[in-house]
């Protein structure tokens, strides 16, 4: 679908190194593979906290489940503005930890994001939170699978 218009969501996390760019290549690989006219992106709120550019939990993660890297971006990425703007769905990983980022540094936004509750690595395992992640991605996917046949 080369040169198609595709509708964007945007995952949010903390660092855009753990949780954001797992959904963001779960959702990627997933809607290629079902030809959807949807792509994903991640961004972080405060990329400053992580030095690494993607957690190797992650990419473990990912190649576990024949999911290439390039549904992922290359490297972590602020937040902006434009971002959010950008995007036609945007979801924060978890709503106790990004609320308070919102209210601060985006404000106008807070209350047009939807919060998913998945915790960090330093709450919940991997092994626990990412398959979790990877079913809410999936049955986001879904989701927009059964508008996409309706229209």
């Amino acid at each position: 679908m080369k040169g198609a218009a595709y509708k964007e969501v945007l995952f949010i996390c903390t660092g855009n190194f753990y949780r954001s760019r797992f959904a963001e290549a779960v959702f990627n690989h997933e809607a290629r593979r079902l030809g959807l006219p949807w792509r994903a992106f991640s961004r972080g709120l405060a990329i400053h906290l992580v030095t690494s550019p993607l957690s190797p939990i992650t990419i473990a993660a990912l190649e576990e489940r024949g999911i290439a890297l390039d549904c992922t971006g290359p490297d972590r990425c602020p937040l902006t503005e434009a971002d959010l703007r950008r995007a036609a769905r945007r979801i924060a990983l978890k709503e106790e930890e990004h609320r308070p980022y919102f209210a601060r540094l985006f404000p106008a936004w807070e209350h047009r994001v939807q919060y998913w509750h998945f915790h960090d690595r330093d709450v919940a395992p991997p092994e626990v939170v990412l398959p979790r992640i990877e079913k809410r991605v999936r049955k986001l996917i879904s989701k927009l699978t059964k508008a996409a046949k309706v229209l």
